[in-house]
C-alpha cells in the first residue's frame, strides 16, 4: 500500500507537468516585448509619439535573462555604434528608435521595443 502511494503521487505530479508545459506563452504587446528565457525590454523616456528636440537622452529598463546581456540602440534602422544614453543631431521629422537585447556575442535576441519620435 506505501508504494502504491508513491506511485500515484507521482503520476499527479506528471501530470500537472504536463498541464504546465502545454500551457501558452503569451508575448507582451510592442511596450514590453519578452522572449523564451524571459528577457524584456522596454524604452522608458521619450514615450512613443512624444516631441523631442533634435539631442535627447534615451531611457530603457532590460531585464536580464540567460540571453539577453546588453543593448543595441537604432535609429531608423541604423546601428548607432557606441551609444552612451543621448541620440544626438536628429534632423526634423519623425524618427523610429529600436533598442533591441543582444547577447555577449552581440546577436540580436528576440526582446525588442520600437518608438517613433518628432523631432520639432
Amino acid at each position: 500500500m506505501h508504494v502504491m502511494g508513491r506511485i500515484g503521487f507521482m503520476g499527479l505530479g506528471i501530470a500537472l507537468v504536463g498541464c504546465l508545459s502545454g500551457a501558452p506563452v503569451f508575448a507582451g504587446d510592442k511596450h514590453d516585448q519578452h522572449i523564451a528565457d524571459g528577457s524584456k525590454i522596454m524604452i522608458t523616456s521619450p514615450k512613443d509619439g512624444d516631441k523631442v528636440g533634435d539631442s535627447f537622452e534615451l531611457k530603457y529598463k532590460l531585464v536580464k535573462a540567460s540571453q539577453g546581456g546588453h543593448v543595441h540602440v537604432y535609429v531608423d534602422n541604423e546601428y548607432q555604434r557606441g551609444f552612451h544614453g543621448t541620440v544626438k543631431g536628429l534632423s526634423k521629422g519623425e524618427h523610429r528608435i529600436t533598442i533591441k537585447a543582444a547577447n555577449k556575442d552581440h546577436a540580436s535576441v528576440a526582446a525588442t521595443h520600437t518608438i517613433t519620435v518628432d523631432v520639432q
